[in-house]
């Protein structure tokens, strides 16, 4: 039996702007990476408000501008047992964050919590480290937010790519 998929997991509120967003736009990058092992990406919100409903029109509106499919998203919550099928946990701000980490239920669950921007070296340097919810804005939001969601989506690639090769040398030893 072949162990489980590498899980990457995003989470923002209400799981149907921004981590949405990032769910499609990394598993579509993550379909040319040629990585050693595989990874499943899923996404969730702190809040129970949308479980079951799909992405924001807005969202799946910009995600099909740039050539992505969101329309099989359906939002779920993220919860303290969802930290055992997740490897790395993608907050898309502070509060997030935050709350992710106190949600932990071990340091080594907390410690698997990161912020998405700090995966762009960009968003890094200029400090910027939250995608703000577009929710309440306009469709201009939705486009910044899949911008800063790309950028960071190309670091965590790169992040897999070297924690995999690991996993992997270590699996073959």
């Amino acid at each position: 039996m072949s162990p489980r998929p590498y899980t990457v997991s995003f989470v923002c509120t209400g799981n149907i702007c921004r981590s949405p967003i990032g769910e499609v736009v990394l598993r579509d990058l993550l379909t040319q990476a040629d990585l050693p092992m595989p990874v499943s990406v899923i996404s969730a919100g702190t809040g129970d408000w949308h479980v079951g409903g799909p992405a924001d029109p807005r969202a799946l509106a910009t995600l099909t501008e740039f050539g992505h499919d969101g329309a099989a998203h359906r939002a779920r919550q993220f919860t303290r047992d969802s930290f055992a099928e997740a490897d790395l946990v993608l907050a898309l701000d502070r509060s997030h964050e935050q709350a992710l980490r106190r949600m932990a239920p071990t340091p080594e669950d907390a410690a698997k919590v990161r912020l998405l921007r700090s995966f762009d070296p960009d968003a890094v340097a200029a400090g910027e480290l939250e995608v703000d919810d577009p929710y309440f804005g306009e469709d201009a939001g939705f486009r910044r937010t899949y911008e800063e969601v790309l950028a960071a989506c190309h670091g965590v690639v790169e992040h897999l790519r070297q924690v995999l090769a690991t996993m992997d040398a270590a699996a073959e030893h």
